[in-house]
């Protein structure tokens, strides 16, 4: 099934799961876990939701990147030596994911979804470690190598790969955590812009899904940018370990 047909109240609810994760990738990453499971619940098929997602989602990441600009200067080295395992990785993860049964698919994406669910929990703790812990400037081989396995799960899948780059970015970079979230975002226009790319050219996109998401989430990715300092992140992510669970029922039914 490449669409559905979407009734008015289905697309309010594409634009509003939309909104939501566009601001929720400018803050904390994690926002495929709110579209994702909506579109699994209007009727598309897991592929066809997790594709059409990515596609949709990269608009919402660029609007968050546009809005943190003042973050992210003086990274343009970090940015340079990272874009080369993030594009190859997101690159080997589409190909993977087109390439592989989709029984693969069907039996893994519960197991990832419930991963991503765990690390947006622990996302707490787990930045109060590493502000703590970074401790150099990123010029690391083992840097580089963690932002390609990640960007492999990026292209395969995707939800919650913002949560496992600012870990890695806090383990590996001593430096505030506006400005490792900046890079993130850039990070993760990379591996969602070239997994896109590939599912555009190889995959059936539903197109009417696409727009709605980018639309919605390129203005939810200004919001998020402007508003990450002052928005309660235990409610956002109390909606996003909610949405990732109803994801997995839905995957498991």
């Amino acid at each position: 099934m490449i669409d559905v047909g979407l009734s008015p109240l289905a697309i309010l609810a594409i634009i509003a799961a939309g909104l939501v994760a566009g601001m929720a990738n400018a803050i904390v990453g994690s926002g495929s876990l709110l579209t994702f499971p909506t579109l699994l619940a209007l009727g598309f098929s897991p592929i066809v939701a997790n594709v059409s997602n990515t596609v949709g989602l990269v608009f919402g990441s660029i609007s968050a990147v546009t809005g943190q600009r003042p973050e992210l200067a003086g990274q343009r080295r970090r940015t340079a030596m990272l874009a080369i395992p993030a594009a190859a990785g997101g690159l080997l993860g589409a190909v993977l994911l087109l390439a592989l049964p989709q029984s693969v698919f069907h039996q893994v994406v519960p197991v990832l979804v419930l991963l991503a669910v765990v690390l947006v929990i622990v996302q707490p703790r787990l930045s109060t470690y590493l502000a703590w812990h970074g401790a150099s400037d990123g010029n690391s081989w083992g840097l580089r190598a963690g932002v390609f396995l990640t960007a492999i799960y990026g292209g395969y899948f995707g939800a919650a790969q913002g949560v496992m780059f600012i870990g890695l970015l806090g383990v590996f970079i001593k430096d505030e955590v506006q400005r490792l979230n900046a890079l993130k975002n850039v990070l993760a226009v990379l591996v969602n812009g070239i997994a896109a790319i590939v599912f555009v050219l190889l995959a059936h996109v539903a197109w009417v899904a696409v727009a709605l998401i980018a639309v919605s989430s390129i203005a939810g990715g200004q919001l998020g940018a402007v508003v990450a300092r002052r928005l309660p992140p235990n409610a956002l992510r109390a909606v996003i370990v909610i949405a990732g669970l109803a994801a997995v029922v839905k995957l498991m039914m």
